[in-house]
């Protein structure tokens, strides 16, 4: 067995894995990001093929796109990636993770042990025990602090913290949508299927061990026929999602198989053309385990759009609690009168107490596994919330880490774990910037045109700089500090429109409300220049930027008094958009 120590070990790699483990190794942790399939990214993976959505509810919710992160990933997605295929996007998960400084990878790799620690006082974890089927090589894999991104909570079971599984009653928690008999039926997964058009006749020949539909069955479910479909649901009611997982497998291919054969040969549904060329054989899955921490969110945190003091991120996605077994619903043609679905008036935090598991010193939670209710739960468990909670985590681990502390002790500085997430791009409802070491707070804003005072507001969304129409000489905005000094470090926050998607998916639907290039409304071409006096002391030309968030370091001595961005060309806006530029005298990111 092979001994590794870290500061900070990540299991699962899915999308909130990835933003965790990104986040700890930028933060300055030695991180270990283990993973048990060949590509990351989990649901959103080509294994699974589910698109990424959360509090923009498709574009319905204006200026609520989730960013760090996340939307690093999904705009250098967009920008190699125009025709949305999932195996391009594993690519630039592979890339972000295993080109990232102090980051180590290891994929097919399966966690199968847990040690704890029998000398400390509470239950801790010492190390990780996982096999590499490639090598065949076994890993123990030692940190002072765990992140479970596992979407099951297997390592926080492991561990022995407490969690919970299934739907809690109205009266434990006094949620007015909950069930009013507790039981442990979960919502269930799905595997989804892609065609193509080959542009001649291609007949099905149904398996025997495929089910036979009708329309009556269906009742009008086969639309979008190329890309399909959510509904295909089953398990969390007599099949465990986890223990039962591959008879819900076998199960879910059978209904698959009998959909297609009911498209192809079951009336005319404009299929003749259609191939069936990808079928999913890991299935998406929705809920199993939820592990407690010091803080249970619930529905009315939800409804309320509560902002809690101690916020590390936030969601909007609707309270989107699918009925046990939907796709025996549809067929059956009957629906569940409990823990019903339920549109969200605006968008709500997640507290950094639900981020930690209570009953094990030194596990951080990331992904849908964190401590909500079922209720809560049915809202937070999209991809886009899961992958701000876990940059959260991720930047926590590495403090805790770095500070000698537990994950709840870290809590008593929330207030700095804030504001570092609001320096990486993260978005915290009701938080606004108040980063002592960014000088641009104290600068004064000047530009060619337009007002440019909210660069400087503390809210890196919505407001900023809008130039007048790029015509004849380049617009520019330029940061005059107080005095000269050491800068060593510009961070810009360019306009990447957060009210549209830019993920990828199978739907046609969802590819034709978004374009297939970055934003148009994203800076493209800038020169940094940094004066003393009237003097340039150093310039930067950056061309083809399609990124949100960049971050340039100067020269190591450069001393200013001023620093120009001067926008040369944007991704087709006719207008430069600059939402938040922050100064710092020394760079910030160590990984």
């Amino acid at each position: 067995m092979m001994e590794k120590e870290y500061d900070v070990v990540v299991v699962g790699g899915g999308i909130a894995g990835v933003c965790a483990s990104i986040a700890a190794a930028r933060t300055g942790a030695r991180t270990a990001l283990v993973h048990e399939r060949p590509v990351l990214g989990g649901n959103a993976s080509s294994e699974v093929r589910m698109h990424i959505v959360g509090a923009t509810c498709h574009g319905d919710r204006p200026n609520a796109r989730e960013t760090g992160i996340l939307e690093e990933i999904l705009l250098e997605n967009k920008a190699r990636n125009p025709t949305y295929s999932f195996t391009v996007l594993d690519t630039v998960m592979w890339e972000k993770t295993a080109l990232q400084p102090g980051l180590d990878v290891y994929l097919n790799t399966t966690m199968f042990g847990v040690c704890m620690d029998d000398e400390a006082a509470r239950p801790r974890i010492k190390a990780v025990e996982a096999r590499q089927m490639t090598t065949e090589k076994v890993f123990r894999l030692s940190a002072p602090v765990f992140i479970d991104c596992t979407g099951d909570g297997t390592l926080s079971a492991m561990a022995g913290a407490d969690y919970h599984v299934g739907r809690e009653a109205a009266a434990e928690y006094g949620e007015p949508g909950a069930v009013k008999k507790a039981d442990r039926v979960t919502m269930g997964n799905s595997i989804l299927f892609q065609a193509r058009d080959a542009g001649r006749p291609v007949p099905f020949i149904k398996p025997a061990w495929a089910y036979t539909f009708t329309d009556d069955d269906l009742m009008g479910h086969d639309k979008e026929i190329t890309s399909g479909y959510w509904w295909v649901e089953v398990g969390g009611t007599v099949w465990d999602t986890v223990a039962d997982a591959e008879e819900i497998r076998d199960e879910l291919l059978k209904i698959v198989y009998g959909i297609w054969d009911h498209i192809k040969n079951g009336g005319d549904h404009g299929a003749d053309t259609l191939a069936l060329e990808w079928v999913g054989f890991l299935p998406g899955k929705r809920e199993s385990r939820r592990v407690l921490g010091d803080y249970v969110l619930k529905e009315q945190d939800l409804l309320a759009g509560r902002v809690f003091p101690d916020a590390v991120g936030y969601g909007g996605w609707h309270i989107d609690s699918h009925p046990p077994e939907r796709f025996r619903c549809i067929a059956a043609k009957t629906e569940e009168s409990e823990d019903l679905p339920v549109h969200l008036p605006g968008l709500y935090t997640i507290p950094y107490r639900s981020l930690y598991a209570r009953g094990v010193e030194n596990l951080l939670l990331g992904g849908r596994i964190i401590s909500a209710t079922h209720r809560a739960f049915a809202s937070t468990r999209v991809m886009g919330t899961c992958a701000v909670l876990a940059q959260a985590a991720g930047t926590a681990a590495a403090w805790a880490a770095e500070r000698g502390v537990t994950p709840r002790e870290l809590g008593a500085d929330v207030a700095a774990l804030q504001q570092r997430l609001l320096r990486d791009d993260c978005y915290i409802p009701g938080v606004r910037n108040e980063d002592p070491d960014d000088l641009a707070r104290g600068a004064a804003v000047v530009c060619s045109s337009g007002d440019g005072a909210a660069v400087i507001d503390g809210v890196s969304r919505i407001t900023g700089w809008v130039s007048a129409p790029m015509e004849g000489e380049a617009p520019w905005l330029e940061l005059r500090l107080p005095q000269a000094g050491p800068v060593g470090e510009i961070r810009l926050t360019f306009d990447s429109d957060l009210s549209a998607e830019i993920m990828p998916s199978l739907s046609d639907w969802a590819q034709n409300r978004q374009s297939p290039l970055p934003p148009a409304t994203l800076v493209r071409d800038y020169v940094i220049t940094a004066f003393l006096g009237d003097s340039a002391v150093h310039t930067q030309t950056i061309s083809g930027n399609y990124q949100r968030h960049r971050i340039h370091a100067l020269p190591a001595g450069t001393v200013c008094d001023r620093l120009r961005v001067t926008v040369l060309a944007t991704q087709g806006d006719e207008r430069a958009r600059i939402l938040e530029a922050r100064l710092y005298a020394e760079a910030q990111q160590k990984g």
